[in-house]
């Protein structure tokens, strides 16, 4: 029989216990040279489907999970909505429509909470109202909203970027994820940084103050900075910062701000390139129930939008999905209705809701607490699931696509792991499914809670390298 690796002994020695056992020395090491202490790392590490851990450490230390709590929204809305489940969104006539295509009155929308209404899918549901024979709309057009409740006022950001896209609020007619794309394209040092909308939205005043400038490109983003405000019946961005030349070109995500601007700067653009006019504003109001429908758009199904959700870490989609979830029907959806549904749903998946702070369901929060025994448990559920195939088709593939196309790209782990990561400052984490050098699935559970989380990296990388090689000694029966 072969040595073992050191992490193996500690595998086959079964730290469990306590869920306290000293980090093995081929961790310990990276975790040393990081400045990061034993106890601000969790570890959870057992065979796919298994309740049985391989390795504990802190595995019962309530920690924030950053995005990898995306995973419980995941687990949830597939057991409780379906794979197929999708929003739907719908136009009504609150007036007369002419033979030649003039609506004498109010367009009324009952927003859906559709979480993938895009640029590209918006143009296609107004196209639907064009062939349908509309042409001009003389009124407004009256959004009803009364499908999600009252959200308490956020004082202050998240961060303090509030113009990042990651910051964008949830709504039930969220157009475009809240967000405005723009390409950014840095010159030479001390000219000026090209920006293009690439959604065309019209009237948009673009005022452009980056300069750019030499040096290397690690986090040009946080150097930027980025206002949009309504204006008129359109939107004004300001953009300021300086960029790299070195960056090349990139896509910068802004938060739209508003969304009822947003939304009416959305749909005035596109309906004009149609062809249709329209010479009222967007506002706010309500249905009548008993309305018959004009036109009614559906959102891509769940699992394709679980896809974005996880793969690309979209914050605002998993708390569109978190809303989703739990509230009776003819109630507005709320937070409240979405913990109290989960909460009563955990036991079911072997979860204890009381090992679980949950804020909104995408990670995007200060509050958010579980361990790394619990999300181990949640993973276990989901591989044991029916749903199992969904569940991973959602992840990232490490080394191949989403958040994880650039890692490990050229290892032999590439494309044999599906993992969501998380990252706050002062967190990182990462949890999910590999399969290791003997065909088996593992399952393991990484947190990192400390000021010095950014320094995790190369441990995670030392981590899923280990697992990858621990099964590579034979071992008797």
């Amino acid at each position: 029989m072969k040595i073992l690796r050191p992490m193996l002994l500690a595998l086959l020695a079964g730290v469990s216990g306590a869920g306290h056992a000293a980090l093995p020395e081929s961790l310990a090491r990276p975790a040393r040279e990081a400045g990061l202490p034993p106890g601000s790392i969790a570890l959870w590490v057992a065979p796919a489907g298994s309740s049985q851990a391989t390795l504990q450490h802190n595995a019962s230390l309530p920690m924030n999970p950053a995005s990898v709590m995306k995973l419980l929204t995941t687990q949830a809305a597939l057991e409780h909505l379906g794979s197929s489940y999708n929003w739907q969104t719908t136009a009504y006539l609150r007036g007369a429509l002419r033979e030649d295509g003039i609506l004498l009155g109010d367009l009324g929308i009952r927003a859906g909470g559709d979480p993938f209404l895009t640029w590209d899918r918006l143009g296609q549901w107004l196209r639907d109202w064009r062939t349908r024979g509309l042409r001009e709309i003389r009124g407004d057009i009256v959004l009803d909203e009364r499908l999600f409740a009252p959200q308490p006022a956020t004082p202050l950001p998240f961060d303090d970027s509030p113009h990042r896209a990651y910051n964008a609020d949830p709504a039930p007619f969220l157009v475009n994820f809240g967000a405005l794309s723009l390409r950014l394209e840095p010159g030479i040092p001390g000219q000026g940084v090209r920006a293009t909308a690439l959604q065309p939205a019209t009237p948009l005043r673009l005022i452009n103050r980056l300069q750019s400038m030499a040096g290397a490109c690690p986090d040009w983003r946080n150097a930027l900075r980025a206002d949009i405000a309504p204006e008129g019946t359109g939107l004004r961005v300001t953009l300021d910062g300086r960029m790299p030349g070195s960056c090349g070109e990139r896509i910068f995500n802004l938060r739209a701000g508003d969304n009822l601007a947003w939304a009416e700067t959305a749909i005035r653009t596109q309906w004009s390139e149609l062809g249709g006019r329209w010479r009222g504003r967007l506002v706010r109001g309500e249905q009548s129930p008993d309305a018959a429908a004009f036109s009614t758009w559906a959102s891509p199904p769940l699992s394709d939008v679980l896809r974005d959700m996880d793969k690309w870490s979209n914050n605002v989609v998993a708390r569109q999905v978190f809303l989703s979830l739990g509230a009776p029907d003819g109630v507005a959806w709320s937070v409240e209705h979405s913990r109290a549904w989960l909460r009563a749903w955990m036991p079911s998946q072997g979860l204890d809701p009381a090992q679980w702070v949950v804020d909104n369901g995408s990670g995007l929060s200060r509050d958010e607490r579980t361990t790394a025994q619990q999300l181990g448990a949640l993973l276990r559920a989901a591989w044991l699931g029916p749903r199992m195939p969904e569940f991973l088709a959602a992840q990232p593939v490490l080394g191949r696509d989403g958040t994880l196309r650039r890692r490990l790209v050229d290892s032999p782990l590439a494309g044999r792991a599906y993992i969501k990561t998380g990252t706050l400052d002062g967190v990182r984490s990462a949890a999910g499914f590999l399969l290791d050098i003997q065909g088996r699935w593992q399952t393991f559970v990484f947190l990192v809670n400390h000021p010095r989380a950014a320094q995790a990296e190369a441990l995670l990388d030392t981590l899923l390298r280990e697992l990858y090689l621990a099964s590579a000694v034979p071992t008797r029966d």
